[in-house]
């Protein structure tokens, strides 16, 4: 009687043991999985794949690189005939320019540029040739830009790429021969402004509910997005989710708005459990947080054509194109120089941020040479230099110098900006390990000063071993003063007409203070 008593509670315990194993488990899986509410998604972690890969390569392409006329907001532009443009001697009227290009708005609308985005010459791999060579780490189509045309094979609008215009599933293409080269794939969604986007009058071909599916359904100019149209925003989402499986997702602004509070953490929290199930670390682009909607720590924040002007704890990024007024391609587009690229993304990178820099493709599907030009000057740029950029993080402060930008966190400061010149006596820094980056932001000519390390700084912890001028292999000679560290710069020696990067390698691990 005694053993079958030590055996019924032997059973017991097990029984009640496992119990408790299976509820232990169901817990760390409730803990494990998000739940559409701000306290939930704020568990979230920013992977470290991103705050190492600091650049990443955005693609505005569409049926809007047809008329290649103004900007990407030509389907919007087209209907307004109130809407003019003018940036120096350019100007833009794309209302008459439509009518006098392509006949009237009711007869020729935007939908009939579709089947003249034919895309004849894409090629994913001659794009990821270019992307790898310039030193992206991740790719960023568009997915759907605001004119609501779907640059990939989606199950919810019969208006995407696959079964009209290229007749391509662009996105998946892109996703593939991304992931050969070892990439991270992205996707972008800008279609929750597409509820704003167009006109809707007898007078244009946005009336003819044969195209309520590009266009949108007609509403009162203003109204909030109603609960139809949010529902429809989520299930383009969840799709584009579903279908790529992307590393990260970049939404544009109009997501902010308050009628989409519910969409938005539908959206995360669907997005973060998706990557919980395929074991993936991802991020979530959030433009603009001017208003203070997205608590920190729940996505990552992205600026457009904007920066901060102190380090940022927590990561987060830039997108801003290789167009100074436009995304997507025109014929008069205006590049920047490999220069103003350059310095943007180091000092982007030293405030503890990443650069998504856009890339303008054809409608045919070319890549221009002026663009291609910049991004391999680039990359010629980061194959020497990128110890100082790829897997560093901010120092104790970010930079030093005369040119400053001003704090614009709502985004669009860069054309304020655009007259501040970065100088030879404009540093900023990164650290890597126990290297430490100084990286002059101009040609050094005999010597630089760098004051933020003066002799007794609180700052300078070092115990200089050496100091590396990166892509030379000359000695580099130094005194540290009481007014700062004084590099001198060997005659001569120049390695890159942009950027110069000196390397302090360290002699101690615990960085010994030098006052001491």
């Amino acid at each position: 009687m005694i053993k079958i008593n030590i055996l019924i509670t032997t059973i017991c315990i097990l029984f009640f043991l496992s119990a408790c194993k299976e509820k232990n488990e169901q817990i760390v899986d409730l803990q494990e999985n998000y739940r559409p509410d701000w306290q939930s998604v704020q568990k979230y972690e920013v992977p470290k794949w991103f705050n190492d890969a600091k650049l990443g390569i955005f693609i505005h392409w569409g049926p809007y690189a047809v008329p290649a006329y103004c900007n990407e907001w030509y389907p919007n532009r087209m209907y307004d005939s109130t809407y003019t443009r003018k940036h120096g001697d350019l100007s833009w009227n794309v209302y008459k320019h439509h009518k006098e290009t392509y006949g009237d708005q009711k007869k020729f609308g935007y939908k009939d540029f579709i089947p003249m985005f034919k895309a004849e010459k894409f090629d994913p791999k001659e794009w990821l040739d270019v992307f790898e060579q310039s030193g992206a780490k991740y790719i960023v189509p568009v997915g759907e830009h605001h004119d609501g045309f779907a640059m990939y094979a989606s199950n919810i609008t019969k208006w995407n790429s696959l079964n009209m215009g290229p007749k391509r599933d662009i996105a998946g293409e892109l996703a593939k021969e991304t992931r050969a080269r070892g990439l991270k794939f992205g996707i972008s969604s800008h279609f929750s402004e597409n509820w704003y986007y167009y006109k809707h009058d007898e007078k244009f071909d946005t009336s003819d509910p044969e195209n309520f599916g590009l266009y949108g359904r007609p509403h009162p100019e203003g109204q909030p997005a109603d609960k139809q149209f949010l529902k429809l925003f989520e299930d383009r989402t969840k799709d584009m989710i579903n279908l790529y499986e992307p590393d990260l997702l970049w939404f544009d602004g109009a997501l902010n708005a308050h009628e989409g509070m519910p969409t938005k953490l539908e959206l995360l929290s669907y997005y973060y459990n998706h990557a919980l199930d395929l074991k993936k670390e991802v991020v979530f682009n959030y433009k603009n947080n001017s208003r203070h909607i997205w608590p920190d720590g729940c996505a990552v924040l992205d600026i457009e054509r904007g920066k901060l002007n102190d380090i940022r704890k927590e990561p987060w990024q830039t997108d801003t194109a290789l167009g100074v007024f436009n995304w997507g391609y025109t014929e008069k587009m205006i590049v920047k120089s490999p220069n103003v690229v350059i310095d943007g993304l180091i000092d982007i990178v030293s405030k503890n941020g990443n650069l998504l820099l856009n890339v303008s493709p054809k409608a045919d599907g070319t890549i221009p040479e002026n663009q291609k030009y910049v991004l391999s000057e680039l990359g010629n740029w980061l194959a020497i230099n990128g110890e100082s950029i790829y897997e560093s993080r901010p120092w104790k402060i970010f930079g030093e110098g005369p040119t400053l930008e001003d704090l614009n966190v709502t985004h669009m400061s860069e054309r304020k900006n655009a007259g501040l010149v970065f100088s030879d006596s404009d540093f900023r820094f990164t650290q890597r390990g126990k290297d430490f980056f100084i990286i002059c932001l101009g040609v050094p000519k005999e010597q630089v000063l760098i004051k933020a390390l003066k002799k007794d700084s609180p700052l300078y912890d070092y115990e200089i071993e050496s100091i590396e001028l990166l892509g030379s292999k000359l000695k580099i000679e130094y005194e540290v003063l009481e007014a700062g560290l004084n590099i001198k710069i060997p005659s001569g020696d120049i390695v890159s007409p942009y950027a110069t990067v000196f390397k302090i390698v360290s002699g101690d691990l615990k960085y010994k203070n030098l006052a001491e």
